[in-house]
């Protein structure tokens, strides 16, 4: 029996997992569930699921959810309820499934506990991949990737050395606007931009796969997972997301993993790794699907991919700095303060506005998201 804390477990990706954890009575127990502010939802899970300690982000929906619960359960709140969850005595792995930047104090202090990690919250490795990264190493902790890219290449690196790797090479669906020119883009309204082709996703990484700032974030997060260069490291789109990403090692074979979108499958293979379990997901059928093509992103019209490039070549504080940045911009699209265009364009006037910073530590980290945070904002 393995026993998990799943941090975000009324989102998409929590959602699915304890699916996964239905499927799997005999193999799987929840011990800690949080929410942001969706309690009616969280309610029901700690009734069918029997948590010890649940934590809510939002102060005040925490303590109405103590009052619905009474005695029964613990419930914490805010970013420290968060860490303790992460880090309970019981969990043998944390799902850090948060989006954002708040997911890094929690799986910090997961690791720091000696908890391994499903890592589902690419914001994480974004701002403080040398961090944890290092963390990791100190307390001999494992970090699987969720993400369905990352998880591919995972997958594509099992039985070979990672100083074989040649390239790797991120497939990308283009998002409901591939095609578009820049032109096109202006009109693009919050719910256009929602409406993803191939993949079920939570507001905000739905709106980074429509700017393919969700893509430029994947390519910072591959960097610090698997210790490579940028120059190591190409983008590709891919509309049917058949293949997930792939591997070209140095004698220029080049691995692949395939099947049809469902993140069932990658977080499935973080929680029993190294074990893969039946489940009812569908068989890949390639005759049915026919064909797969492939094409160049556009970073003219999609600039967002070409700044996060750009964040990871500048190094030090900069990639921090364009992801704080982005959550604000989204944040304020998403609210139609701001039109689709100009989320690159403020992103890219808060990195020419800072000054990078080596060598960061955590506290000096939180501090430049902070900055880059309220930059943005009086930008917008």
């Amino acid at each position: 029996m393995k026993y998990v804390s799943i941090l975000g477990s009324t989102g998409s990706i929590g959602t699915q997992t304890l699916e996964i954890v239905t499927d799997n009575p005999d193999k799987l127990k929840v011990v800690g569930l949080t929410t942001n502010e969706n309690i009616d939802l969280l309610e029901k899970q700690i009734k069918i699921f029997q948590p010890k300690v649940v934590a809510v982000m939002n102060p005040d929906k925490a303590y109405e959810l103590q009052k619905r619960l009474g005695k029964r359960i613990e419930v914490l709140s805010g970013l420290n309820g968060l860490c303790d969850v992460a880090s309970l005595y019981d969990a043998d792995i944390t799902l850090t499934a948060v989006p954002g930047m708040v997911g890094l104090l929690p799986t910090l202090e997961a690791i720091d506990k000696r908890k391994d990690i499903a890592l589902a919250n690419k914001e994480t490795l974004v701002s403080g991949g040398h961090i944890v990264m290092e963390k990791a190493r100190e307390k001999n902790i494992k970090i699987y990737p969720v993400d369905s890219e990352h998880s591919a290449i995972f997958q594509c690196l099992m039985g070979n050395r990672e100083k074989d790797i040649h390239k790797i090479i991120l497939t990308a669906s283009g998002g409901p606007f591939r095609g578009k020119s820049l032109t096109e883009l202006k009109d693009v309204t919050v719910e256009k931009a929602l409406k993803h082709p191939n993949w079920s996703m939570g507001k905000k990484v739905t709106i980074d796969s429509a700017t393919l700032m969700n893509k430029g974030l994947e390519v910072i997060e591959a960097k610090w997972l698997f210790e490579l260069d940028p120059e190591q490291i190409e983008v590709v789109v891919h509309p049917q997301s058949i293949i997930h990403s792939l591997v070209e090692y140095v004698d220029h074979s080049t691995l692949a993993q395939l099947g049809y979108p469902d993140m069932k499958i990658p977080i499935q293979l973080a929680m029993f790794y190294p074990a893969r379990i039946n489940n009812k997901i569908k068989s890949l059928n390639l005759a049915e699907i026919g064909s797969l093509t492939f094409e160049k992103p556009n970073t003219e019209a999609f600039r967002c991919l070409a700044l996060a490039f750009e964040s990871i070549k500048l190094g030090g504080s900069m990639p921090t700095v364009l992801n704080a940045a982005n959550e604000i911009v989204v944040e304020n699209f998403l609210k139609k303060k701001i039109d689709f265009i100009q989320i690159p364009q403020i992103v890219e006037r808060v990195m020419e506005k800072h000054d990078i910073i080596y060598n960061l530590d955590l506290d000096k980290l939180l501090q430049i998201d902070e900055w880059a945070r309220a930059t943005a904002s009086t930008i917008c």
